[in-house]
């Protein structure tokens, strides 16, 4: 059950499913990694996020904390995650963007353990909206120097790897954030496997600008 009276119900009730979707996937594992959704005009400024060291079976969706752009608990009993910082780093970069997910997820978490980015080798890295996945270099977890370096990061693009660390990845839905977040944890894993033969052989920018191009009319469409 949702508590209609607390602000976004059906907000939370997403957040949930998601964190209990990714779980299930093995794309997070307990209580690693975390998930927010930017309010709505009714927590103007805030943006709910899982609390901190909570595993999905245990979380409930009036458990989400709602944290305002100065840091501050607006809603909730619990203390926010400790990588609130970067969630309101990246919604402080893109204002276009309204969900963000945190993964530990195996291939991705093992290319950020390499420190190396995610390079042109295919073109579906596009779905992250630029020729690469970029690699921050390492911080500690919960820190305003990992913040910035994944504000950085998300300036033109929506996701990045955190050296020794993880995923991070963003959309303008909830859906459109755990499909970039999906696609870029199974290319991380295709890299990986080419790399154990050779060095893959990466497109070019002006390739990658035409994938790029065409991706903003790819979709559902009804024939003419």
């Amino acid at each position: 059950m949702v508590d209609t009276t607390l602000p976004d119900p059906a907000l939370r009730a997403d957040a949930l499913a998601a964190v209990r979707r990714l779980d299930a996937l093995g794309l997070n594992r307990g209580s690693t990694g975390n998930l927010s959704l930017r309010a709505s005009d009714r927590v103007a400024g805030g943006f709910w996020i899982t609390p901190t060291g909570m595993a999905p079976e245990d979380l409930g969706a009036d458990d989400f904390v709602c944290v305002g752009d100065d840091g501050s608990v607006l809603l909730g009993a619990w203390a926010p995650s400790t990588e609130w910082h970067f969630h309101r780093e990246v919604y402080r970069a893109r204002p276009d963007l309204h969900a963000v997910v945190h993964m530990h997820s195996p291939h991705a978490t093992a290319l950020a353990c390499l420190r190396r980015p995610l390079p042109a080798f295919h073109y579906m890295v596009a779905v992250a909206g630029g020729d690469s996945v970029p690699c921050t270099p390492y911080h500690l977890f919960g820190t305003e120097a990992l913040s910035q370096a994944v504000g950085r990061a998300f300036v033109d693009r929506n996701a990045c790897l955190m050296a020794n660390h993880g995923l991070v990845a963003g959309g303008t839905s909830l859906a459109h954030a755990l499909k970039v977040a999906v696609e870029i944890e199974a290319l991380c894993g295709i890299y990986l496997q080419a790399l154990a033969v050779g060095e893959p052989s990466v497109l070019s920018a002006q390739e990658m600008a035409e994938v790029i191009a065409k991706f903003k009319t790819y979709g559902k469409a009804r024939r003419a």
